[in-house]
């Protein structure tokens, strides 16, 4: 597994995500065993969010990091409408009960909401200092955004990036390697499958004997500065994420992949799911 700093931390390069889970309780015992075979094989980064399920993501984590806290980097995220200066406190406090744990390492603004950016960020740091978060960061920030936030103290930006989303290489991804701002990439492997079915893709995977899903995984992290946080639960899923930290595509692939996916022209309004 490779890994990237976040924080003075070492992060694999591709973690866990949770969107979704929590949303079935008979999938719950299937999901925890996920995320444990996840870590095992070196994706302790696990993401999630009190948005999630309304908690109910959390709450898998939780299960799933019982008794092996010490081993996951744990991140998770706060609605906007929660991001007030007595808000953030509240929230932090019920996602700790949900998780189980007495801090989170990574704790996002989920996307902008009512609240300054101000007031938002002094919440964060009060947490900060108080032990219940390691850092703090935020997801679906534009350029102008991460420009109001003007906040060295920031961690990470997650936004949704993949082959099918590549609007933040025009301006925001070459503006986050510049600030050193790791870029967490949400739906890695787009939505739906679609994605995955693009005959050149394909034909990609096949010429290194992968999964599209492997290649898609693989041309994010070619970019500096990029974390993959697809969510897996078949465990056939979970092993071949892993397995794409060490897939290394050749030029002739990322040539290919341009001409199927082709790359902003312009500035794109982010995008968001």
């Amino acid at each position: 597994m490779r890994f990237i700093d976040i924080g003075g931390i070492d992060v694999p390069v591709i973690g866990q995500g949770t969107w979704k889970m929590g949303e079935d309780r008979s999938r719950r015992h299937e999901e925890v065993a996920a995320l444990r075979l996840g870590i095992d094989l070196g994706m302790t980064l696990i993401d999630t969010a009190e948005m999630y399920a309304e908690g109910g993501a959390e709450q898998v984590v939780g299960e799933a990091i019982s008794g092996q806290r010490d081993k996951v980097y744990l991140v998770s995220k706060v609605y906007p409408h929660n991001a007030s200066r007595e808000g953030i406190p509240a929230a932090c406090e019920r996602s700790l009960q949900r998780l189980g744990t007495d801090h989170i390492d990574l704790y996002l603004l989920h996307w902008r909401g009512q609240y300054p950016l101000e007031e938002t960020v002094e919440a964060f740091e009060r947490l900060r200092y108080a032990g219940k978060i390691g850092r703090w960061g935020v997801s679906n920030f534009d350029v102008d955004d991460l420009q109001e936030l003007n906040a060295p103290a920031c961690a990470t930006n997650q936004v949704l990036y993949n082959l099918e989303a590549r609007g933040i290489e025009f301006d925001l991804l070459p503006v986050c390697q510049q600030q050193r701002l790791p870029v967490m990439a949400y739906c890695p492997i787009g939505q739906g499958g679609k994605m995955l079915g693009n005959a050149m893709l394909k034909q990609v995977a096949a010429r290194h004997a992968v999964t599209p899903a492997q290649v898609s995984l693989a041309w994010l992290l070619r970019q500096k500065g990029v974390i993959a946080i697809p969510k897996a639960v078949r465990p056939e899923h979970v092993r071949l994420n892993a397995q794409a930290a060490g897939l290394q595509l050749e030029p002739g692939d990322l040539e290919a992949l341009d001409q199927a996916f082709q790359a902003p022209q312009r500035k794109q309004r982010l995008a968001m799911v």
